[in-house]
Parts: C-alpha cells; structure tokens; sequence
C-alpha cells in the first residue's frame, strides 16, 4: 500500500473537517442568541453554559466576544451535539407554533369585527368551550368603539379572549 492510498472509512478531508467545524459553531452562536430561559430546555452541561453566559454578557467587545464564540465552538466540537441540536429544533417548532396560533387568532378577530355571528359561530365551532355571550359582548364593544373613533382598545380585549380560550 502506497502513501496516497487510504481506507475510505477513515478518511475524512480537511474540507470535511472544516464544515463540521463550522456548522458546530453556527450552533453555538444560536445558542448564545437564546434567553436563559430557553438556554434552561437544552440539555447542556455546565462548562458550556458557562461559556455561553460569559459571552452573552461580553456581546459588546468585538475581539473578546469573538474568542469566546470560537470557544464554544472548540467546546461545542468535543461534545455530542445531536441532543443539543434536537432540543434547539424542538424550541425553533414551537416558536413557529406559537405564530401560526397567533397568525390564525387574528385572522378569527378580524372575522368576527367584520361578519358577526356567522364568525362568532365558526370560532366556537373551532373552540367549543368559547363563551358566546362573552364574545357577542365583546364583538359590540369593539364595533361601537370602533364606530366612535376611539383607540382599539376592545379589539384588543376581543384577540386576549380568542388567546385565552385557543390556549386553555
């Protein structure tokens, strides 16, 4: 076996090895970007946490703030980061979710300011444990409001009703 002949197994390129490199750095820069609160869902362990931390609290010095993300990255490399990576699409779900929900909220309050009860109907047909009456009340706020010029005040208590009910 001569010097360029290799096992196709064990051989991984340098260019190889660069991209994995990279896409655990990426990781570890979303990572900082997180709050501590979702930093709390991820199962990281207590060096790496730490390093996050430092960073999130040195965002502002340019030179420093890019060593400690190489950091991580270095940490981020010498570990499993499949957990890591599900949890983080786990949080990135749920935050799509959470808008579609949002989106699909206002879409029924502004069915209901402008068609009514044929509206009200649909969304207790889609909530059953909406209250009519509460609704019927605050569709006529919101239109006697409306027709006075006043802010959207009502609109608004109409769309944390619809949220309180779609999340119950």
């Amino acid at each position: 076996m001569n010097e360029f002949e290799y096992d196709d197994e064990e051989f991984v390129s340098k260019s190889e090895l660069k991209r994995a490199a990279e896409t655990q750095q990426q990781l570890g820069e979303k990572l900082v970007e997180l709050s501590e609160g979702k930093l709390a869902k991820i199962p990281l362990d207590d060096d790496l946490l730490d390093a996050i931390l430092l960073a999130q609290r040195i965002r502002g010095t340019r030179e420093g703030f890019r060593r400690q993300l190489q950091l991580i990255g270095k940490l981020m490399r010498q570990r499993d980061t499949a957990p890591i990576a599900q949890a983080l699409a786990e949080l990135e779900q749920s935050h799509h979710q959470q808008n579609a929900l949002f989106h699909q909220l206002e879409k029924h309050r502004d069915a209901i300011l402008a068609q009514g009860d044929d509206a009200i109907q649909a969304f207790i047909e889609a909530y059953p444990s909406a209250d009519r009456q509460r609704l019927r009340q605050l569709y006529r706020q919101a239109t006697k409001a409306t027709a006075q010029g006043k802010p959207p005040a009502a609109q608004r208590e109409l769309f944390k009703y619809l949220r309180q009910v779609a999340t119950t």
